[in-house]
């Protein structure tokens, strides 16, 4: 029996210092997101970054909790429940930090006798701190707690043509009555080392190179390449919507630590817009498909106040594609099509 499941970031269970510093010790202590050696991972994490960020973090939760719970969980439960209407197999939900668990989305499919497996990592960018560590830890459960499952899983679709129709209408949607200048694509950022360890040919990816020479030169490299997947959406988001370049900018936003990530920084360049004269500002959020912490607070708060400090006027922050229903339509299309084979 075939069966699905869903995964996206996750959230804590609550806005309270103790639930945010339990699930960013869950998040930071994975060593696909600070990939550095055990001890010193942990010194960093426990010794240091947990003693302070928890009662921030819980700040920011704060300010963009909704009284049914996180938005992110919450939205992914829409999602869940509109792909299941449209389903005849079973489709649950997971997140790969916090509540609810991998392990309990894979037992609630065994529950319902599900065997065949298709994971779909909600990124639409390949990344080592988001699908991979999905699909490494699905496999570890699957060896040690489901041994008769078999799993196959939806690989980037950042480029789909499909994917990229919705997100593109999407944006075209909400800005068809507003006055724009520019739309920023605003993903979030990983380490520059990242990317070159997801480098499969260990010799192509250059993640500091601003003129985008190897992103734009074909290679096998791509299939697991962060920055080119992210270009690559916007380049395609761009020529769907017609877009001039001096309508769009891609920059990436989030940053932990002292060691270079992908530029160009989205909070600098949201105050440099400003303060060059950009007066209506866009920032649609494609590495997300669910709105979060980081498009809630970190852009349509943080970035929007930033924006009008610097002399902006109009500040937009475009919704993720949530449960819209052509978004469900097409993730109910590609679970058909593994369905059916």
């Amino acid at each position: 029996m075939k069966g699905v499941l869903l995964v996206n970031l996750g959230s804590p269970d609550s806005t309270s210092t103790k639930d945010v510093k339990k699930y960013l010790g869950e998040f930071l202590m994975d060593e696909r997101v600070i990939d550095v050696p055990y001890f010193l991972r942990w010194i960093l994490v426990k010794g240091i970054i947990l003693n302070f960020r928890p009662k921030k973090s819980a700040k920011a939760y704060k300010k963009i909790w909704w009284d049914e719970g996180s938005p992110l969980i919450v939205l992914s439960e829409r999602l869940q429940e509109k792909i299941q209407h449209k389903e005849d197999i079973p489709v649950a939900l997971a997140m790969r930090y916090g509540n609810p668990s991998i392990k309990s989305g894979l037992q609630e499919l065994k529950d319902k006798g599900v065997t065949d497996v298709l994971i779909v990592p909600l990124y639409p960018q390949f990344a080592m701190a988001t699908t991979e560590t999905i699909l490494v830890l699905a496999e570890e459960l699957r060896q040690k707690h489901f041994p008769e499952m078999r799993f196959t899983d939806i690989p980037a679709f950042y480029h789909k043509e499909e994917y990229i129709k919705v997100l593109a209408n999407s944006i075209k949607d909400y800005l068809a009555d507003k006055e724009w200048d520019k739309i920023m694509f605003s993903y979030h950022g990983v380490p520059e080392r990242h990317i070159r360890k997801s480098d499969v040919t260990k010799s192509h990816c250059n993640p500091s190179d601003q003129n985008f020479i190897c992103c734009k030169t074909k290679s096998e490299a791509h299939q697991f390449c962060y920055k080119h997947q992210c270009y690559e959406t916007t380049r395609q988001v761009v020529e769907y919507l017609d877009l001039k370049p001096e309508q769009y900018f891609t920059t990436f936003q989030s940053r932990l630590g002292n060691d270079p990530w992908l530029q160009p920084y989205t909070d600098k360049t949201i105050e440099k817009f400003a303060e060059n004269g950009v007066e209506n500002l866009a920032v649609v959020t494609p590495a997300f498909v669910s709105d979060c912490l980081e498009t809630l607070e970190e852009i349509a708060m943080e970035g929007g106040e930033e924006f009008v400090e610097a002399g902006g006027k109009n500040f937009y922050a475009i919704p993720c594609l949530n449960d819209n229903n052509d978004w469900v339509d097409v993730m109910v299309s590609w679970i058909d099509e593994w369905k059916n084979k």
